[in-house]
């Protein structure tokens, strides 16, 4: 029973996204490890960008300084 968490920030993702996600997911663990697909489990979790950080800053503050 393969779970698979895919974190993202929250950054104009649809619904049509994820879906492709959770379908892309499903299909390469049932082509690479032929796990079934009514087994898997694809969790898809939205972060907002005051909640990520990389390079010592939140990803809100280097999105502004990129648009700047």
């Amino acid at each position: 029973m393969p779970y698979v968490h895919i974190r993202i920030t929250d950054e104009g993702v649809t619904a049509e996204h994820k879906r492709q996600l959770i379908e892309g997911t499903t299909l390469l663990l049932q082509q690479v490890l032929n796990k079934p697909p009514a087994s898997t489990f694809v969790v898809i979790e939205e972060v907002p960008t005051d909640n990520w950080g990389v390079a010592g800053e939140t990803v809100t503050a280097l999105r502004q300084r990129e648009r700047g």
